[in-house]
């Protein structure tokens, strides 16, 4: 099993996730022509793709999904409030999946268990992958934690967790008011501080790749994430993998 990330920020998002002959893309913000070049990086093409997965309606997370699914035939999963007033957007792709009461599923050789999030959409969801033997946990897009969340990332063999922004750097930022607000909100995005609390009550002892992700460009320096999330599990800061928004992250395999 591995994963890697197409790009991780504002400006759009995506993460293929692997085992066997299955390869599941986790949102999809990118347009069709930048995917297909993100997917190039990693010796992908949008054919080798099982399905894409969806975690919520903002546009760095959805914008480039039906387009990708329509061109390419590829089924996509999303939870019936994300797809609330989008039903024209995703008109004619013929294998749409809603994902009922946040249920587990299947898709090839990976087990998909969503679950909720505190997040300014109308349903919001963040995953874990399984192949049966090994867990990759992904959470961005949440304002706060809970101990369901925190329940379902113990024991993951790899975590992709938002660091989206320190709140001093946020405090002082160019951003109006009320979108401060809203990033510092209990329905917006987990600062470092608040990442690295939620890191330090999980059962990390099987954790082999811990990468941060989602961190803002105006308000957030990788130093300054890593440095919080070594805090909570006393490791180097330099284990510590960034996602970032031009590159994104290669292929680590979950061994």
């Amino acid at each position: 099993m591995r994963f890697a990330s197409l790009g991780s920020g504002s400006r759009g998002n995506a993460l293929v996730v692997e085992a066997g002959s299955t390869r599941i893309l986790l949102d999809c913000g990118f347009g069709l022509g930048e995917t297909t070049a993100r997917l190039g990086r990693l010796g992908l093409t949008p054919e080798d793709l099982s399905a894409v997965v969806v975690t919520h309606e903002h546009e760095d997370h959805i914008g480039g999904v039906a387009r990708l699914a329509r061109r390419h035939s590829i089924p996509v999963w999303l939870t019936h409030g994300t797809l609330t007033g989008l039903e024209a957007l995703f008109s004619g792709i013929g294998n749409l999946h809603l994902i009922d009461n946040y249920g587990g599923f299947s898709i090839g050789d990976l087990r998909v268990e969503p679950f909720p999030v505190p997040h300014d959409a109308r349903e919001p969801a963040q995953y874990v992958f399984g192949d049966g033997s090994r867990r990759l946990g992904v959470l961005t897009d949440t304002g706060c934690s809970t101990p369901h969340i925190e329940a379902m990332l113990s024991g993951c063999d790899a975590l992709v967790l938002e660091c989206n922004h320190d709140p001093e750097m946020l405090r002082v930022s160019s951003y109006p008011q009320k979108l401060r607000e809203r990033i510092a909100g209990r329905y917006g995005h987990l600062d470092n501080g608040a990442a690295s609390e939620l890191l330090a009550r999980l059962d990390s002892s099987r954790l082999k790749h811990l990468v941060a992700a989602h961190l803002s460009q105006e308000n957030n320096r990788p130093e300054l994430a890593r440095a919080a999330l070594a805090g909570a599990i006393a490791c180097d800061p330099g284990w510590i993998e960034v996602a970032d928004q031009d590159n994104g992250l290669g292929w680590r395999a979950i061994g």
